[in-house]
């Protein structure tokens, strides 16, 4: 685990809010000259802190407005047939997200759709398909609410 000073963390802190922010901002934002900034965050990049830098995207707004979380259960339950199907779903342009999991299930695999009926096609004409996959279970997303803000402990 990474140590992080104070600087280190309220520039987290600010990247998180808005990632495009220019250097000098950063800088302002956080107390610190510029070139201090530039080489706390290019070494946060350099440690693996900083993995990348995302665009947050309006899923409606790009015809993908119904969101699923669906439980995968694999069978048999060993290595090569969990890394095989996480590899395969993980490429799905449908997944936003796949969670290898404990419990009752192996996977939730988080999606994004254009409506009910891609949804349906996606579990049933897809997942279901593979030899693997032994259950489904499909939970309707109302609302996703991320924290855009991620405290290092």
């Amino acid at each position: 685990m990474a140590r992080l000073d104070e600087l280190d963390q309220a520039l987290l802190r600010e990247l998180q809010r808005d990632g495009r922010r220019t250097n000098r901002e950063l800088a302002a934002a956080t107390g610190v000259s510029p070139s201090t900034s530039l080489e706390r965050v290019r070494a946060l990049r350099e440690r693996g802190v900083i993995r990348g830098y995302n665009v947050d995207l309006d899923l409606a707004e790009i015809g993908r407005p119904v969101q699923a979380l669906i439980a995968v259960r694999v069978r048999p339950p060993s290595r090569p047939v969990i890394d095989a199907f996480r590899e395969w779903v993980t490429l799905l342009p449908e997944t936003l997200g796949v969670f290898v999991v404990s419990g009752g299930e192996d996977f939730l695999v988080h999606v994004a759709v254009p409506d009910n009926d891609a949804l349906y096609a996606f579990v049933i004409d897809r997942l279901t398909q593979r030899k693997e996959v032994a259950d489904v279970r499909t939970s309707v997303v109302y609302e996703h609410i991320r924290s855009r803000v991620i405290d290092p402990a």
